[in-house]
């Protein structure tokens, strides 16, 4: 629901009964489309859908802090596609901020995660696009997953079932 009336503020158009979002239009529009399509594939599970948004080069850097240490990995587009999502799997961003520069933008996303209903983790997911003759595409994408107080949960509360 929270991509729903962030779709509709990009439309201008408030929902029934929420406070409008601040408008975004133009390009930094199209580009945050790129990102929440990109958020819906993953709470979809589909897997095809997200990696169909990124060029063919396209890098991922996973990153986590456990018991004080900080990992990442590295994944191209194809490790990607290949992977699967562990159960059902509710991805949720909010507070976006875009930057766009002729054909480069990035998306600053925070965001929280919900695993088959539960709650397990927030972060920052940073997407890099370009732009090319067919649209918006990812470049790299990098993410946090963190706990709380490191990294707050989605302001909505728990998704709704």
């Amino acid at each position: 629901m929270p991509q729903l009336r962030h779709l509709l503020a990009c439309l201008g158009i408030a929902a029934l009964g929420e406070p409008a979002f601040a408008q975004v239009e133009g390009e930094p529009a199209r580009v945050l489309a790129v990102a929440d399509s990109a958020l819906a594939a993953i709470s979809r599970g589909d897997v095809v859908r997200f990696t169909d948004l990124m060029v063919d080069e396209a890098v991922l850097f996973p990153t986590t802090t456990r018991n004080g240490e900080f990992r990442y990995v590295t994944r191209t587009r194809a490790q990607q596609r290949e992977s699967k999502f562990n159960g059902v799997v509710t991805e949720r961003g909010y507070r976006p901020e875009v930057r766009v520069q002729g054909p480069i933008a990035v998306v600053w996303y925070p965001y929280d995660l919900y695993i088959d209903g539960s709650w397990s983790h927030c972060g920052i997911d940073i997407f890099t696009l370009i732009k090319r003759a067919d649209g918006w595409r990812i470049v790299t994408m990098a993410w946090s997953a963190e706990q709380p107080p490191v990294c707050e949960k989605h302001p909505d509360g728990p998704p709704q079932r």
